[in-house]
């Protein structure tokens, strides 16, 4: 099985209205979590982030935010961001532009009702990275849309947990937008690779941020 781990240069020069990476003259790098947040996982990725003194930015699925609340509040407690994923992690190239635009307004709402700041300025990663041509158009005005400099296939339960952990690292630069999951599909190696990433980079003194 093909797996990407590096976005090509050419993808992301052929694209360029998307964020695939930092400018970063340090050592910056720039974690986030896609499709919770949810029990059990998430508590557990914020652990491991507090005992790095890391910070780093979580796209959630807005039908999570409703039912997880409480652990939506302890991300932003902890001085971690949440940002845009849709409200029922929508496939793109599926959906129409009307229904996609009033999914993702749906999960900005509910943002917006945790804190003021989802809307300054406000961050939005399709799922699965499937987002029409139109669908770009019409959210590029308000959102910034993110992608990925680093895919660590965390999801992929055929890849082994060292396999996950070792190209994560390989691919990682300055700069790098790093994508996990706080998903139960992705549980397995992300517990593996987050911690063990976590260690690696931080001995090289490198500083997570927010996006």
């Amino acid at each position: 099985m093909l797996r990407l781990y590096k976005t090509p240069a050419l993808l992301r020069r052929l694209l360029p209205g998307y964020t695939w990476l930092r400018e970063a003259q340090d050592k910056v790098l720039y974690l986030t979590f896609d499709d919770g947040p949810i029990p059990d996982v998430t508590p557990w990725v914020l652990d491991q982030l507090a005992q790095h003194d890391a910070k780093a930015t979580f796209f959630a699925v807005g039908d999570n935010l409703v039912r997880h609340r409480g652990i939506a509040e302890q991300i932003l407690e902890q001085g971690h961001r949440l940002a845009n994923h849709t409200h029922n992690h929508l496939r793109g190239w599926e959906t129409s532009l009307e229904g996609y635009l009033a999914n993702v307004q749906q999960c900005q709402q509910e943002l917006e009702q945790l804190y003021p700041d989802a809307a300054k300025p406000k961050l939005f990663r399709p799922p699965y990275g499937r987002i029409t041509l139109k669908q770009a158009a019409a959210l590029r005005p308000d959102y910034e849309l993110v992608m990925w400099d680093v895919l660590t296939n965390d999801y992929d339960r055929s890849l082994s947990p060292e396999k996950c952990l070792k190209e994560a690292i390989r691919c990682t630069q300055s700069g790098s937008i790093i994508v996990f999951h706080d998903s139960l599909k992705a549980q397995r190696n992300m517990q593996y690779a987050l911690p063990r990433f976590l260690d690696h980079f931080t001995a090289q003194g490198y500083t997570f941020l927010t996006l």
